[in-house]
């Protein structure tokens, strides 16, 4: 396929932009993110190279001018950086990218008083969505989950947060280490309750170099089985369909329209810029579709952006089937499915990427439902993604 046969099938005018504020007060126990404790911080160095770091990626990546659809600020804890700082980098941003006045521009909060009572300044700096972590209201797990606020206090900085921003989620974690689907249920009634239009829900996770996978490894830390995972996550999904906020992806769950606008982005494949420690971004440049990553350690990408204008350490030109299997595998994670068309379009036949017979095999084992051109998850299927993908992929 020429490039620009390939240009013009990719062409779209969805951007994201995600900014990663790197900092924590401290590092949860089940966290792979890069987030780092830090006992100082320089805000007006940081608030200068985020703003290089932003004008040099919409240059290189040829993104200047470009509608921009939204922000994301996530880390790390964003509600720990400077107010001020935030709002340069959206000044920074509004001046480089044509945005609509109703652009979604969400930032990540942790429910400690210290930050809640700064949710107006960052409101004022151009916030209009929080993402609040919260992650249980049983004051014994937040202690076992590392973290550093009460239900209590939880609460209270939700019921801030609501009535500062238009558009307020949360996060929490299921099937922790001796959890029952029992006490799940009440407290998933509980979250329920508290009036959000947006909840992100995910079941507990090991990851390889956290602390919880070091406890586990070491036989100090016990989980559910697959089969009580799949009680909490069945439980889960039929709690929220009736309480009106069913699951349009995995682990997401909205209201009608009340969807995340920036994380849509990337489970369709669409173009995003990352800027900050770590950040990546993956783009159509020139026909081309590009990913890129950044220094992950905050004190190296500090001075090479300072030094050289950006921290840019890997650059990767995929091949049509390396945007097929990213389109597969995040777009299955949505409920409204995948556009095979489009795949198809870009990266050739299925077989060119993927296996056909096996898709075939799992539409009449009742795991993929095909209309036409889209396939999706059944409700059999959404709890064996990983699987699914492993045979759907096989070379």
């Amino acid at each position: 396929m020429t490039p620009a046969k390939q240009s013009s099938l990719a062409a779209n005018p969805a951007l994201a932009l995600y900014v990663h504020w790197p900092f924590c007060l401290s590092k949860c126990p089940y966290c792979d993110f890069n987030s780092h404790v830090a006992k100082t911080i320089d805000h007006g160095r940081w608030a200068d190279a985020l703003q290089q770091d932003l004008r040099h990626h919409a240059i290189w990546a040829g993104k200047e001018g470009q509608p921009l659809s939204s922000v994301f600020f996530g880390g790390g804890t964003p509600s720990l950086m400077a107010p001020e700082t935030m709002a340069a980098i959206i000044d920074t941003l509004r001046a480089i990218f044509p945005s609509s006045p109703d652009i979604e521009i969400t930032m990540e909060a942790n429910p400690t008083s210290v930050e809640a009572d700064r949710l107006e300044a960052f409101r004022d700096a151009g916030a209009n969505r929080l993402s609040m972590g919260i992650q249980s209201l049983n004051d014994a797990a937040l202690a076992y989950l590392g973290r550093e606020h009460s239900a209590t206090e939880a609460r209270a900085a939700l019921a801030k947060a609501q009535a500062i921003f238009p558009r307020v989620s949360a996060d929490f974690i299921y099937a922790r280490s001796h959890q029952r689907v029992e006490d799940w249920e009440d407290e998933l009634e509980a979250i329920l309750d508290l009036g959000l239009e947006h909840l992100s829900l995910y079941q507990l996770t090991l990851e390889p170099g956290t602390a919880f996978y070091s406890r586990y490894q070491r036989g100090l830390l016990d989980v559910p089985d697959a089969d009580e995972g799949r009680r909490f996550y069945d439980l889960t999904q039929e709690k929220t369909d009736a309480g009106g906020c069913p699951a349009y992806e995995i682990s997401n769950h909205a209201k009608p329209g009340q969807e995340s606008r920036h994380n849509l982005i990337y489970w369709q494949s669409h173009d995003w810029l990352g800027i900050g420690p770590g950040a990546y971004g993956r783009f159509w440049r020139g026909g081309q579709r590009i990913e890129s990553r950044n220094r992950r350690d905050p004190g190296a990408w500090l001075d090479d952006v300072m030094t050289h204008g950006h921290a840019i350490d890997q650059i990767t030109e995929e091949q049509p089937e390396d945007f097929a299997q990213e389109a597969l595998m995040m777009g299955l994670r949505l409920h409204q499915g995948v556009d095979l068309d489009r795949i198809i379009r870009i990266a050739g036949p299925i077989d060119a990427w993927g296996d056909a017979r096996a898709l075939d095999q799992m539409v009449d084992g009742g795991l993929l439902h095909r209309d036409g051109m889209t396939i999706k998850l059944t409700p059999d299927g959404r709890p064996l993604l990983n699987t699914i993908l492993a045979r759907l992929l096989a070379d």
